[in-house]
């Protein structure tokens, strides 16, 4: 079951956070439905495409949202009925992926690999991603299979988390890497997700691979205008945000770089519950479309022209298939 969409050009439905629990209670109600008990009239949306209705999740972050909305397009090219769920967090959404109330997430490598790994082997878990693309793939699909969830191939773009300072404090520190950083032994206040204590290559990573003295989490989430804004006005010193980030600038923020490479191989890819869209061979074609033809650098304008353009996520993601010859205007 997917929810009621609202009206409009895309004709798609957005769930966030706050809608989740009721989300989850209409498809604890329904037992979820899979695409082939939806085929006889594509009920999911008004205006639903004849394969069935199709739910897209992911987290909440600009790039995360984008690459929601660029799948969701695809995917309504293709002919299936789309709704959006956008959540805070993996742990949210990942268990509905799972279970089928979610079809298919925008995923990255590295990051939702060392998620199963712990979930399933424990905190201490020996690490499966790694630098290089092809076998942290295939650690997450040995990982993923026996859930239920089928792993596309992963593309070029890929979102990495970087670290911001403001200039003035980069400058008067002599800062130019993460290690220069953890030299420096001051404390260190972390503008991030909520989540980032529990996330290898957040707090842990930054402790444990450079030494930084992590004090405190402001919890103002990643790499968005607030946490940015904490740096600019001295109440954090560092930001989580991702290698995409276009508008560092804007706010006085450069990043430092990850010399010791603790972030790992997040390249971009489906993640499908096989159940419900494993075995629907329009619906992955057109995805892994858009994976072998997304550019990192195509990614980063698009969230440049939401963050600072204040243009829809929307928008920007539909004006970029089209350009792309994806789907049709």
């Amino acid at each position: 079951m997917t929810a009621t969409p609202t009206t409009g050009a895309a004709r798609r439905a957005r769930l966030t956070l706050a809608g989740l629990a009721a989300l989850t209670l209409a498809l604890t109600a329904c037992g979820g439905e899979s695409l082939e008990e939806n085929e006889s009239g594509g009920s999911g949306s008004e205006g639903s495409g004849d394969k069935g209705s199709v739910t897209v999740g992911g987290a909440s972050f600009t790039e995360a949202t984008l690459m929601a909305e660029l799948y969701a397009g695809v995917l309504e090219e293709a002919g299936y009925s789309v709704s959006i769920t956008n959540v805070d967090s993996r742990e949210l959404y990942e268990p509905e992926l799972e279970n089928g109330g979610i079809d298919v997430v925008p995923e990255y490598a590295a990051t939702l690999a060392e998620f199963l790994n712990t979930d399933f082997n424990g905190p201490d878990a020996e690490p499966v991603a790694s630098a290089d693309v092809e076998p942290t793939v295939a650690a997450l699909r040995e990982l993923a299979e026996p859930r239920g969830l089928t792993v596309l191939d992963a593309g070029e773009a890929a979102i990495q988390n970087a670290f911001a300072v403001s200039e003035e404090f980069a400058t008067e520190n002599d800062l130019t890497t993460l290690t220069d950083l953890g030299e420096l032994g001051e404390p260190i206040r972390l503008a991030a997700g909520e989540d980032c204590p529990q996330r290898p290559f957040c707090e842990p990573g930054l402790e444990n691979t450079y030494g930084i003295d992590i004090t405190e989490i402001v919890p103002l989430g990643v790499g968005t205008v607030q946490s940015k804004q904490a740096v600019e006005r001295g109440e954090a010193e560092m930001a989580l945000t991702s290698t995409t980030d276009a508008v560092l600038g804007d706010f006085g923020l450069v990043t430092l770089e990850d010399d010791q490479n603790l972030q790992q191989a997040d390249n971009l890819l489906p993640v499908l519950n096989t159940d419900s869209l494993g075995e629907e061979q329009d619906a992955i074609a057109a995805l892994e479309e858009l994976t072998a033809t997304l550019t990192t650098d195509q990614l980063r304008e698009m969230t440049r022209a939401v963050v600072s353009e204040r243009e829809k996520a929307e928008d920007v993601a539909q004006a970029y298939l089209v350009e792309q010859g994806l789907v049709s205007e």
